[in-house]
């Protein structure tokens, strides 16, 4: 029988163990609350606190590639090592059969001296350095720059208190392969130099971060990381190629050390594009091994060299004699190898002659000075100016490059008697490599003048592709006029004395060579000294491709018959490397003399 006092003692038992459930089941409740419903919002408040702790994220770089996709610069994972001295100690490990092995610290320190290329003795005193100053220290870094296989090799020693960061490193994997245009990073991956700065914007990675808690082991606590990703950069593609590249760079270096020159450029450009397919210096930079060059050496003379341009500016005249003054490739003038004209100037001609009474392709193929001043005379001097700037002489590439300048194209208010005459065959004015090759584009191209390009495009990392803003096309002369120039150069190819020395097999070719007088910075020009300069294309009856070969300073040869055995490699190669079709029509001939 159940009393009152019994019954009395249960209710209380009950009540009780009620308000235990009711505890126990808020406690649940607010524990799951702060594990699963609100756990990031407690994360990141702990975080903010001493006890979380976090890392960078590194993006990769983006990659410079050529125009097939090959990789000019790309990005590695380089590793840094560093101690625990505060758990340095002697460590039991298993080894390969299974079995214990008891490792001493002097042990451990060789081992991991032997990967590193430090002694037992160095590794050790690492550690002692930095528990001279601080006995409780936890950290001492030991080596940074690890590749990948000595990392592997260091982690598989199995030491506990060996601990590594990885971050990104740049790499080169063709080595001076176009360093000149892809430049180079500094120690703290900061872009110095060429495209790496240039494009920077394009490349560059936005880093993240994995934040979380540690325990007092220093093992991360489950359930406590929070990641923001890292953001790749882009990969920037050019226009060149990087076989060609490779081709050029070592046939200019050959030919500047054979004709003791101080530097020398190929530039190849396609004629109906404006892509620049190569552009090769010497001598350059290895972008991995920067300190080993001059810094003059750093930049790309294609870009940053300003010059006087010679005879090289014979067809660009006769192009405007063509076009607005009437003439013909078959038009005259008489003229010695030396002449004064009415109004004081004085022109000569490299080689003595008597009176010729020369063509306007006779001028062309015997560079005659005399012969494109009176030539020059039949259209008025603005109207030359005119032609010139619109063949881009004086404006720049539009390549946007570190360092590059303009070229230097007086207004015809400003031309005194002898810069009248001397313009026409290119003294008195000073060009770029790339507004040189883009006037010859022109030619190349039926008149039709397009902006020169480096960049093909910028592909970010979300797949997005960027092409750069070209600049719009323009017909500088008149495509029957540009054929007449393709035609009248084609015949210095065949009738100059260079002529043997250039020929390509199977193809007509097209060129023109310039001598360029250098001046000592007073304004006065210096004595034998000379920059030299041949330029052509082909096939000559339908050009596909430009040929810029620069020589500064040749000693061996001192006239641009420097250039002859370069240029006639580089085209041949190009032809070849483009698969262009053999010439399959005879080249017209033209008269020298009328």
């Amino acid at each position: 029988m159940t009393t009152k006092s019994t019954r009395s003692q249960r209710r209380r038992t009950v009540v009780a163990l009620a308000v235990v459930l009711a505890v126990l089941a808020g406690f649940i409740v607010r524990l799951v609350d702060i594990q699963v419903v609100s756990a990031r919002e407690h994360i990141a408040d702990s975080l903010a606190t001493a006890l979380g702790s976090s890392r960078p994220l590194y993006g990769t770089r983006g990659s410079i590639v050529d125009e097939q996709g090959q990789t000019l610069a790309g990005s590695i994972l380089l590793y840094d090592a560093q101690l625990d001295p505060s758990n340095v100690r002697d460590i039991t490990r298993e080894k390969s059969d299974g079995t214990k092995e008891e490792v001493t610290w002097t042990q451990m320190a060789g081992e991991i001296g032997e990967i590193t290329g430090q002694t037992a003795e160095e590794v050790q005193q690492v550690v002692d350095d930095a528990v001279a100053v601080d006995p409780d220290s936890q950290y001492a870094p030991l080596k940074r720059g690890l590749t990948t296989e000595q990392y592997r090799a260091l982690a598989a020693l199995g030491i506990p208190f060996l601990y590594f960061d990885e971050h990104p490193a740049r790499t080169y994997p063709d080595g001076a392969v176009a360093g000149n245009l892809v430049g180079y990073m500094g120690i703290d991956g900061q872009a110095l130099g060429g495209l790496e700065q240039r494009e920077d914007d394009c490349l560059t990675s936005t880093n993240g971060s994995m934040s979380y808690e540690k325990g007092k082991d220093g093992v991360i606590i489950p359930g406590t990381a929070v990641e923001k990703p890292a953001v790749d950069g882009g990969t920037l593609q050019l226009t060149i190629d990087r076989d060609l590249q490779w081709y050029l760079q070592q046939l200019i270096a050959e030919q500047t050390q054979d004709m003791g020159a101080l530097s020398g450029t190929i530039t190849v450009v396609e004629a109906k594009t404006g892509k620049i397919r190569a552009a090769a210096d010497y001598p350059t930079v290895d972008p991995n091994d920067v300190d080993a060059s001059d810094p003059n050496d750093r930049g790309s003379r294609i870009f940053i060299n300003s010059f006087e341009p010679g005879s090289t500016f014979k067809p660009l005249t006769a192009a405007t004699l063509i076009d607005a003054g009437g003439q013909t490739p078959t038009s005259t003038v008489t003229a010695s190898s030396k002449e004064s004209f009415p109004n004081g100037a004085r022109v000569g001609d490299a080689f003595q002659h008597p009176a010729y009474v020369y063509t306007l392709a006779g001028v062309l193929i015997d560079s005659s000075n005399v012969g494109i001043s009176k030539f020059a005379e039949r259209v008025s001097a603005q109207t030359r100016y005119d032609y010139l700037k619109k063949f881009g002489i004086g404006d720049g590439s539009e390549i946007d490059f570190y360092g590059q300048p303009t070229g230097y194209l007086p207004t015809p208010d400003s031309w005194d008697n002898q810069s009248y005459y001397n313009i026409a065959f290119g003294q008195g004015v000073s060009t770029t490599i790339p507004e040189l090759v883009g006037a010859y584009q022109a030619i190349a191209n039926d008149g039709l003048k397009i902006p020169l390009s480096l960049i093909e495009s910028c592909t970010k990392s979300d797949g997005t592709v960027v092409k750069p803003e070209q600049g719009a096309s323009s017909q500088v002369v008149k495509p029957e006029t540009a054929v007449a120039v393709q035609q009248m150069m084609e015949n210095v190819a065949l009738q100059s004395t260079l002529a043997p020395q250039i020929a390509v097999a199977g193809y007509n070719v097209a060129d023109k060579t310039g001598t360029g007088e250098k001046t000592d910075g007073n304004g006065r020009y210096k004595s034998g000294v000379y920059f030299t300069t041949m330029i052509g294309f082909a096939p000559a009856e339908d050009p596909q491709y430009v040929v810029a070969v620069t020589l500064d300073e040749p000693t061996r040869i001192k006239s641009s018959g420097a250039n002859a055995s370069a240029w006639q490699k580089a085209m041949t190669q190009v032809l070849k490397s483009y698969r262009v079709m053999p010439s399959t029509v005879e080249p017209t001939l033209l008269a020298k003399f009328g």
